[in-house]
Formats: C-alpha cells, sequence, structure tokens
C-alpha cells in the first residue's frame, strides 16, 4: 500500500519554498542588547502615537474597517494621490504575496535583481513561478541586466529602491526607461519600504499614474517605526488594486494598525526630522567606517552594508559586536557572504559601533 495516498500535502509549489530567516533578535546570556539587524527606526514611533496608544484599548472590541478608508484619505491627502488606487495591506510583505499570487501562474517568470529583498523570490515560488535573478552592477540595480533577463514567461519585475540590503538606489529616469522597454503585459513593482529616508522622493508615485503596469509597495514598518503593528501599502490601477481587495482577508489590518498608521502618515513633522537625523548619524558613521578600511556603498536608506575581506572576517566582526551587546545582520543569503548589514541608531549607539570596530580591527 502506498501511504504517501493517504497523507495529506501541499501543493507542489509549496514544497518549494525556502524559509525566510529573520535577523537574529535576542543574545544567549545577555539581558540588554542592541538590534542592529532589522532596520527598524530605533527612535520608535512619534510622541502622538505614544500619547494615544493607551486610548485605543477602547476599540480593541470592534472590527476594524474593511475598505481601509480613513487611512487611504489621509494617505491620499499626504502624497496627493487617488485615494481609489490606493491599496492597504498587513505590511508590504502581504502585498508583494498577493501581486505573485493573483498576476502569476505556473511556469511564469519573476524577474529580482541580484541582492533583492528575499520575498520577492520566496513568493514568485509559492506562486508556482521561477524567480529569475538579474545581476547587479557593483551592488546597484541594472536596467539594462534586468531587460536581458526578460522571456516570453516573464510576468512581473520586482525592483525595490532604494534595495535592501544594499542601501543603492537608481533614478526615477532609469526606471521610466525600464518600464517603456518592457512589454505591456509584465507589471513593474517598486518596492519603496525606504522611500521616505530620501528628501523630495516620491518612490514612483507619479510614474504610477502615467502607467497603468507599475505598482508601488510602502510601508509603515520603516521611518515611522511601526514595524510591530505590520501595516503596508500599494498604489498602482484601480483595476489591479480592485483584484488585490477582492482577494485579501476582509479585514487583514487591526483596528490599533489602522489608527495609529493614519495618525503617522499625517505627522509630517517626524518624518522630516526622522531623515534628517538619519542621514547625518548614517553619513557621519559611513566616513568614520571607511577611515578603517571597511567598504561601505553611500546608502540611501536607514542602514549601512560593510564589507569585509572575507568571510572570516565577517564572523569574528559579528561574534566581537554581540560579545559587546549589538546584533547586526549577516547577509550571506541575499549573495553578500562578506558583508554585514548594520541599522542606523542614535549617535551614541553609531559612535559605539565605530569604537568597537576600530578596536577589532586594530586602527
Amino acid at each position: 500500500m502506498n501511504k504517501s495516498k493517504n497523507k495529506i500535502m501541499p501543493s507542489e509549489q509549496f514544497l518549494k519554498v525556502p524559509k525566510y530567516i529573520s535577523g537574529e533578535h535576542a543574545i544567549e546570556g545577555q539581558a540588554s542588547i542592541t538590534k542592529l539587524s532589522a532596520n527598524e527606526n530605533l527612535n520608535g514611533p512619534s510622541q502622538k502615537i505614544k500619547n494615544i496608544y493607551e486610548s485605543l484599548q477602547e476599540c480593541l472590541f470592534e472590527y476594524p474597517e474593511s475598505d481601509h478608508f480613513s487611512l487611504r484619505q489621509a494617505i491620499s491627502r499626504i502624497y496627493n494621490i487617488d485615494k481609489e488606487k490606493i491599496f492597504c495591506g498587513a505590511g508590504s510583505d502581504e502585498i508583494i504575496q498577493l501581486l505573485c499570487r493573483c498576476y502569476c501562474q505556473v511556469g511564469d517568470e519573476v524577474i529580482y535583481t541580484e541582492h533583492g529583498f528575499l520575498m520577492y523570490k520566496i513568493s514568485a515560488i509559492a506562486a508556482g513561478a521561477k524567480p529569475v535573478k538579474a545581476d547587479e552592477n557593483n551592488r546597484v540595480a541594472s536596467v539594462d541586466n534586468i531587460l536581458d533577463r526578460v522571456s516570453n514567461k516573464t510576468r512581473m519585475v520586482f525592483l525595490a529602491n532604494p534595495n535592501n540590503p544594499t542601501g543603492t538606489m537608481i533614478g526615477l529616469d532609469e526606471i521610466k526607461r525600464l518600464r517603456k522597454k518592457l512589454s505591456s503585459n509584465i507589471l513593474l513593482v517598486l518596492d519603496g519600504a525606504y522611500a521616505e529616508y530620501i528628501e523630495n522622493y516620491d518612490g514612483g508615485l507619479k510614474l504610477a499614474d502615467e502607467f497603468d503596469n507599475i505598482f508601488i509597495t510602502r510601508t509603515f514598518s520603516k521611518i515611522f517605526g511601526l514595524g510591530g503593528l505590520r501595516v503596508g501599502w500599494g498604489y498602482g490601477s484601480r483595476d489591479i488594486v480592485n483584484v488585490l481587495n477582492n482577494v485579501r482577508s476582509p479585514f487583514n489590518i487591526s483596528s490599533v494598525g489602522l489608527k495609529l498608521a493614519e495618525i503617522s502618515i499625517l505627522d509630517k513633522k517626524f518624518v522630516e526630522d526622522q531623515r534628517e537625523l538619519n542621514t547625518e548619524n548614517r553619513d557621519s558613521l559611513r566616513k568614520k567606517l571607511l577611515t578603517l578600511g571597511l567598504e561601505v556603498d553611500h546608502s540611501y536608506a536607514n542602514f549601512l552594508l560593510l564589507r569585509f575581506s572575507g568571510k572570516q572576517q565577517v564572523v569574528k566582526a559579528d561574534n566581537f559586536l554581540k560579545k559587546n551587546g549589538l546584533i547586526a545582520r549577516r547577509v550571506e543569503s541575499y549573495g553578500l557572504p562578506n558583508a554585514l548589514r548594520l541599522t542606523i541608531a542614535t549617535e551614541e549607539i553609531c559612535n559605539r559601533v565605530h569604537a568597537l570596530l576600530k578596536e577589532l580591527l586594530g586602527k
């Protein structure tokens, strides 16, 4: 008797999905640690959020708005975009998964860049599609390399701008060139998780109004400091938004998440202050690390990618930082075995990172 016939099995593509491994969040034997492994805003959310948080317990018994109207209206007001073209999800991760689920079939191909966010590959495989990697040029996305990987099976292209974990980005003119070169039946997804860290950068929102086959994803997990609430949003054609709304869970974001995201998006001063502080601390730390002989690309996000001479040095640096209560992110799974990614924190913590690496490297 064939026992496998009596065993409950998932659809075949789910057996091929690699597990996403997040950054470490604890160090055995150490109670006091600083986590620099998840690109969170270590300053936390705004004071307005902290002031109102406790009062929201009164709405915990209520189901949230299923149409996310208030949050969509707030996003529309801040970015001057059409609220009917805004989709809200449980973090941008859910939106990425839904896009693959709705627009990819078994045998289709999904292109992502060499060091792109791991969820692109995972979501493509889960949808039955084949992930196709496009080489970068010195850790910067290349439009020409992406176009070289396009085939008649390509249905989607993912591009994070700025990219995680490299922190690099390309200009909107290059993105527009990519869109024009791609076939009209290929969806270009622009991941703008770190867009708010760049002054006067809309993350491609205007392009999404110009082209029906561009979809933007954004998140409240980074500059807004709401990673624990899992709220994200997307922007694109009404046709795409309607499909996503039909497929998603009707109550995919909690009442608390919706309310706090709405308050956060309207707090323009907080965003401006966090952007300025991050830029100052990030660029200052990068200059100091360069004097230690480390290779550190210019970053447009809230983290730096530190490249060492070899994997052995990475392991030593990672362990030394952990010994001193700091958790960095190893990025070997992103194709960068000789690198560590470090979230930008306060000036004090950034100075501590520099001092520790200076000690380790004997500089």
